[in-house]
Parts: structure tokens; sequence; C-alpha cells
């Protein structure tokens, strides 16, 4: 594949720290850029996916499905200068495991009844 044909990708954390930039094919997956940015995880940050599924990438205000390609998730903005596009990298445990764990959280709630007679 030409080298002109690849698009250059850095991803932001959450400290505004970077990954990369990296190269990519433009039929590369959204789920295979977490994977990388999952494998290149700087160990010492405080905040650590436990999987790639943990990542959410936000590209033009719009988080990326796994199953879009790179090209599918570019904006076009015309002819933009050569540099690398920034997305940005958020942490966030499956939703499921956070309806769980807030049901175990919870305290039972007690029921009680009041009449009033006047």
């Amino acid at each position: 594949m030409p080298d002109e044909d690849l698009v250059e990708l850095k991803f932001r954390l959450y400290d505004g720290s970077d990954i990369g930039p990296f190269r990519y094919s433009p039929t590369s997956t959204v789920a295979m850029l977490k994977e990388r940015i999952f494998a290149e995880w700087p160990k010492d940050k405080k905040l650590v996916p436990k999987t790639a599924n943990d990542i959410k990438l936000i590209n033009a205000g719009k988080i990326l499905e796994n199953n879009k390609t790179v090209g599918q998730c570019s904006v076009p903005f015309g002819d933009l200068p050569k540099g690398a596009i920034t997305m940005h990298v958020v942490v966030q445990p499956p939703l499921t495991k956070a309806k769980t764990e807030k049901k175990v959280d919870e305290a039972p709630k007690k029921k009680f009844c009041s009449c009033s007679i006047l």
C-alpha cells in the first residue's frame, strides 16, 4: 500500500499525554486501534484499562464504534494540512459491570405505612 494512503493518528489520554503517532491503513478497524492503545498504555498511569473494551475513542465529538474503519471515521474537513489526527481516549468499564456494582452498594430500602385520622 502506498505510504500516502496511510492515516497518521495519535491518541490523547485523560492527563494530556499522547500515545503515538502511528500510521494506519484506512481499512483498519477501531477495534484494532483500541488493541494497539491497550498494548502501548503507559504503565505509570493511575487509571489503566483492564481490557481493550474498556477504552472508548472519541473523534470529532463522536464515540467510535468497534466495527467502523479508520476511513469511515474520518471527518471531511476539506484539505487539511499534513499531520497527525488526534483522537481522545476515555477509559470506561462496560456498563453492565457498573450496574451490577451499583446494586450491591445500595442499602435495602425499608417500607413503612402511615395513616392519619382526623
